[in-house]
């Protein structure tokens, strides 16, 4: 999942507007629909904002959406993410305060993996909890902090539980598997 932050929120920091990302595509709406298929609702996939993040150069968007989402796949870990959720990506990326809202996150491919404490970490270590999760979604942003002490602050053993990752930071969210 980190990963998918890094390399979604490198152009995604651009979305108000989307302004300044590139038009022109690597790959047509239709190639990128078909390896996003089952990331999201077909409902919200159809109609949302996809764009294509390149190993190198620029994000582009392959097709401009109306209903509010981005979604895409930058490699790994792809997504589709509702404005408040991109906001709250951009100050994650910013190192800045998350805005007081809520945001929505579909990841239901799964995730390649990330540290369940620390919201920075490039790869696994002994103790930074690192965990892979399945089909999940996320509830995001600073206004969904009064649900965080009601979850359990660390990855449960039975599977399938909800958790809240990244807890003691600002970027703290509500992981929800699913099947």
């Amino acid at each position: 999942m980190r990963r998918f932050i890094l390399l979604a929120t490198a152009g995604a920091c651009l979305l108000p507007g989307l302004a300044g990302i590139a038009r022109a595509a690597d790959v047509t709406a239709d190639e990128l629909m078909d390896r996003l298929k089952g990331v999201a609702p077909e409902a919200v996939l159809e109609y949302a904002t996809l764009l294509h993040i390149p190993a190198e150069g620029d994000p582009q968007v392959v097709q401009e959406g109306t209903n509010g989402w981005t979604c895409m796949y930058p490699g790994t870990d792809p997504m589709c993410a509702d404005a408040q959720a991109v906001s709250w990506a951009q100050a994650f990326m910013g190192q800045t305060e998350p805005p007081e809202t809520v945001g929505f996150i579909y990841m239901l491919l799964g995730d390649e993996g990330a540290s369940n404490i620390d919201p920075y970490a490039a790869g696994e270590t002994a103790d930074n909890q690192w965990v892979q999760t399945g089909p999940h979604v996320m509830i995001v942003g600073a206004g969904a902090r009064p649900l965080y002490d009601t979850y359990p602050q660390t990855v449960p053993d039975e599977a399938g539980l909800p958790w809240v990752m990244w807890p003691d930071t600002p970027y703290a969210h509500l992981m929800i598997p699913v099947e």
